[in-house]
């Protein structure tokens, strides 16, 4: 299994590891934990979301057998050609989006969306770039996902990398490129009458310095704590291999159903009636199969989890926050975001593990003095799954190694509020 942070590191972390990442040295400073070698201001952090989840965002795209329902949705009309799965046959329909430019040159690009797939239908997304001089990259598959794996086992495209591009599981990543195109290919097997569709599709293009800067100051969540229901990924150590193992392997799908949790948005339990009687919190189990990357071979792929999640809340998906401030106007929205981090020896006093080179934990509140109060999956136990880490402490680990990546999850009680800088 692929680290998360391909970082050049010294010592063998332990922990979940999750996919994609910014490729950046975790032990940059000599100050210790929370300290940091340059000053890179928020204004640094180049980050945009563009969002299609209304008749009128998807009809600024060009339309091939896809049509807008009247609840908003892109949906499969009629195939424009044939495809060839597993023994089967598909007709084809797709729907291409405008070239956008978010107004700086990016160097990675994260694809999120909701979907249904009934019956044997599934999706394929791609994505090409566009330089400032005009040269376009080919297209490349960012992912074949289904909702259920009984047809298609849901995969990440693999690397691709032919024209200066190339794809982490979850990550498209670039030499530094002014637009793109995303495209998505929506199949339904012949002769069945299924509609797949998609209510949501995001693209989060962004551009990062290196290091986290200076902490950020405590903001609007201070004295916040949200109800979220603590489960632990450890508790589910050796459950099945097949999708991961348990254990330190399961930090995205714990944490996703702790929030999914707080939503009161946890699968049925005739979703999970497949694990056996006495595994606790089985729709962990649950969510670990429906996030399972067969490619990646493993369930932190980012994206193919806020899929999931959009199915049983509403609405998810990937972005990535400037510093936690961003993260404290979605806790005082009643929204806990979900945080990439990774960490060395020392570097997260209080931590369930000493070090971890990809982590998941939830953001649950903050306390008056800005300190984060988390429920961290790591924990042995559920009871012991809340923590507080120290502001600068946490924000490093965040910032410095998944770009300050977060999970976006909430229902229609819990509305976004206004985002800061377009990336939500």
């Amino acid at each position: 299994m692929r680290r998360l942070f391909p970082a050049p590191v010294v010592l063998a972390l332990a922990g979940c590891l999750v996919a994609g990442g910014v490729a950046v040295t975790l032990d940059r400073t000599s100050g210790g934990p929370g300290a940091s070698v340059t000053a890179a201001a928020v204004s640094d952090r180049k980050v945009d979301l563009e969002r299609y989840d209304a008749a009128a965002q998807w009809r600024t795209g060009k339309a091939r057998g896809t049509r807008v329902t009247p609840a908003g949705e892109l949906a499969f009309d009629r195939g424009i050609r044939t495809t060839r799965l597993a023994g089967r046959t598909y007709d084809t329909a797709r729907w291409t989006s405008p070239w956008v430019a978010p107004g700086f040159s990016y160097t990675e690009l994260i694809a999120s969306w909701s979907a249904r797939t009934p019956g044997s239908s599934w999706i394929e997304l791609k994505v090409r770039g566009r330089s400032a001089a005009g040269r376009t990259t080919t297209w490349d598959s960012l992912a074949r996902w289904a909702a259920k794996d009984t047809v298609l086992k849901r995969a990440s495209g693999g690397a691709q990398a032919d024209d200066g591009t190339t794809l982490a599981t979850d990550t498209w990543r670039t030499a530094g490129l002014a637009s793109y195109q995303l495209r998505v290919e929506v199949h339904r097997q012949r002769g069945k009458r299924a509609v797949p569709r998609l209510d949501l599709a995001t693209v989060l293009t962004s551009a990062l310095p290196p290091t986290a800067g200076p902490v950020s100051a405590p903001g609007v969540a201070r004295g916040i704590e949200l109800s979220v229901p603590r489960y632990s990924q450890m508790i589910h150590t050796g459950h099945f291999p097949q999708w991961g193992g348990g254990g330190e392997a399961w930090c995205s799908p714990t944490s996703t159903s702790m929030v999914l949790g707080y939503y009161g948005r946890l699968p049925g339990a005739a979703s999970y009636a497949w694990v056996p009687g006495g595994h606790a919190d089985p729709w962990v189990d649950a969510a670990a199969r429906s996030t399972y990357d067969h490619a990646y071979r493993g369930t932190g792929n980012w994206p193919f989890t806020t899929a999931y999640a959009a199915r049983q809340a509403g609405k998810a998906f990937v972005t990535r926050l400037r510093d936690l401030r961003e993260a404290e106007v979605l806790v005082k929205a009643g929204i806990p975001p979900v945080l990439s981090i990774a960490f060395r020896r020392g570097q997260l006093s209080g931590a369930p593990i000493s070090s971890s080179n990809g982590h998941l934990l939830v953001v649950v509140g903050f306390t008056s003095k800005g300190d984060v109060i988390v429920n961290d999956p790591a924990a042995p136990t559920n009871a012991s799954v809340r923590r507080v880490y120290a502001r600068a402490q946490l924000e490093k680990a965040w910032l410095e190694a998944s770009g300050g990546t977060a999970y976006v999850i909430h229902d229609a009680k819990h509305p976004l509020p206004k985002a800061p800088a377009g990336n939500w």
